[in-house]
């Protein structure tokens, strides 16, 4: 799905008040998001993620009634529009300040402190699980030698995962803890992107701040910053290295998704599928 398509798909839902075509794309990964006026719409990249957006939004009634920081949705109900499944947000208020890692932190910890949610079942963290997916959809674009590899090591941490005995008590866990899905505004801190809650390892949410200290660069400053916020480092605990490599393999696979139809996402594949197999942790990825 690129942005033309997805803008198609704005228009045939009608969901906006105004014009579609005065929609701003805000990004484009497994979702396009756009804005306008007092909403946002997010536009799935398949069918395949119909379930996933109803989740969402059940997802964020719940944050809702709990109190819990997060952007709220404005229709309570997920439509698919050829083809794709269409789910309907407040907008925002415009950024204070960029979020930061301790931000972040403060929010993590009142999640973690959530009992399940009564009304639905929180699935487990599928954090592999999306891997064969985006190796399909990458296609010819990458080396099918590449796939194979990502492939069997999906399979390997997959079972390596399995085995853990977690440090924390397991439960309700964001499952894609980023700064970046963090949002400063007027009232502080608040959690969006939603689709990934889950019910497993709270440590899941610790490792990806770990992962963004070794491989994008994350100054030490503001990972320590983290652990301080949140009272305790993932990395003592003997079961970091696995989720790290499990999340290191989802990350490569999702980039590939997008080489069919971007020279930067092929290259990035490549810087990260060679680190990957050469086994150096030392190797900068960059966002993508």
């Amino acid at each position: 799905m690129d942005e033309a398509r997805a803008r198609d798909v704005l228009v045939t839902a009608g969901v906006l008040p105004g014009p579609a075509a005065g929609a701003r794309l805000l990004a484009l990964g497994e979702n396009a998001v756009f804005a306008a006026g007092d909403l946002v719409v997010k536009v799935g990249r398949d069918a395949e993620l119909l379930d996933r957006a109803r989740r969402e939004l059940d997802i964020a009634l719940w944050l809702a009634e709990a109190g819990v920081p997060a952007v709220r949705a404005a229709e309570p109900k997920a439509l698919l529009v050829d083809g794709h499944p269409v789910t309907v947000w407040h907008r925002l208020p415009e950024p204070v300040r960029p979020a930061e890692p301790r931000d972040l932190a403060e929010l993590l910890r009142i999640v973690h402190a959530l009992p399940s949610p009564a009304a639905f079942t929180l699935p487990p963290r599928e954090l592999l699980g999306g891997v064969e997916r985006w190796l399909r959809l990458a296609g010819d674009s990458i080396d099918p030698a590449d796939a194979a590899y990502l492939r069997a090591r999906r399979d390997g941490f997959a079972t390596a995962a399995a085995a853990l005995t977690p440090c924390l008590p397991p439960g309700p866990i964001h499952g894609d803890a980023l700064p970046r899905n963090v949002h400063v505004g007027p009232d502080g801190p608040v959690l969006v992107d939603l689709e990934t809650f889950s019910a497993d390892l709270r440590e899941h949410d610790l490792v990806v701040m770990a992962l963004s200290h070794d491989r994008y660069a994350l100054p030490a400053g503001s990972y320590d910053a983290f652990t301080e916020a949140y009272g305790w480092d993932v990395r003592e605990w003997e079961g970091c290295g696995v989720l790290r490599g499990a999340r290191e393999t989802a990350s490569c696979a999702w980039v590939a998704q997008h080489a069919a139809v971007s020279p930067k996402a092929l290259a990035e594949f490549s810087r990260r599928v060679g680190s990957l197999r050469e086994g150096d942790s030392t190797v900068r990825w960059y966002p993508f």
